[in-house]
């Protein structure tokens, strides 16, 4: 499997960045566009990585957040074909903790490529996504000031947007997650996976003892991490101090998973 990071918050190889992700995947039976930043980046930076989006079979947004979907209209003209498969609320009123709207574009909402999801949705061989709503928490990592819009009133979002990828191949389990809104604690109780490429949602943590007691709790798994976007760098500095097996991806980065 190899994974070509098409935008991220940072680039180490003069690649223009952006606040958002998109990863471009290619496993033995499918190319998968996971995620799709948050404008036309994603989409210039695959033409420069020579990562064909024509080629991609299966889409994926991971939740209702414009950096991950804000590239959405851009690929369903860069690609006529490949199904998009989202959470079924992905396209809910979601705020920021300014009361600042940080959703998708509503008017592509009907687009018959996208595939609405809820629960476990198996949308290939050995891919499956998983919402995780009924799933009991670990720990209440809480929701970063992100809100919903539920009867006329911002509340603490639940984060029922959002989904992961598990991909099966050569023995491996391969989860792909976006932001991890839910706990990165939680999600890794929840999977065992033994890789984890995506976000943790630390960039607003202090560096310190609460940080530091969730490394340790990353650290106790077998898994190895490819982590970028909403960890945040300084605080990727700082778990990598203790993580031995944390990495950070940046946009224009490739890598393969044997």
């Amino acid at each position: 499997m190899k994974i070509t990071v098409l935008a991220e918050n940072t680039s180490k190889t003069g690649l223009p960045c952006e606040h958002g992700l998109s990863l471009y995947i290619e496993t033995g039976n499918d190319v998968i566009l996971f995620d799709m930043g948050q404008t036309d980046l994603f989409s210039q930076n695959a033409a420069v990585l020579g990562c064909s989006l024509d080629k991609v079979s299966l889409a994926v947004i991971s939740h209702g957040h414009y950096d991950h979907g804000g590239g959405l209209g851009t690929f369903l003209k860069a690609n006529g074909h490949a199904p998009v498969y989202i959470s079924k609320y992905a396209f809910g009123p979601h705020y920021n903790a300014s009361d600042k709207y940080i959703g998708l574009d509503i008017s592509l909402k009907d687009n018959e490529r996208l595939i609405p999801c809820e629960g476990t949705t198996v949308i290939g061989q050995r891919l499956t996504l998983y919402s995780c709503s009924d799933r009991k928490k670990l720990i209440d990592m809480g929701c970063s000031g992100l809100q919903e819009m539920k009867n006329g009133q911002l509340v603490p979002d639940e984060f029922r947007h959002e989904h992961y990828l598990l991909i099966e191949e050569n023995g491996r389990r391969v989860l792909i997650s976006g932001c991890s809104h839910r706990g990165i604690i939680n999600i890794m109780e929840w999977f065992r996976p033994d890789v984890l490429v995506g976000g943790f949602h630390f960039m607003k943590m202090s560096v310190g003892e609460t940080l530091a007691t969730y490394a340790a709790k990353l650290d106790s798994y077998s898994t190895t991490y490819y982590t970028c976007h909403c960890t945040g760098t300084e605080q990727y500095e700082f778990m990598s101090l203790s993580m031995k097996r944390l990495n950070y991806i940046s946009t224009g980065d490739s890598f393969t998973i044997n």
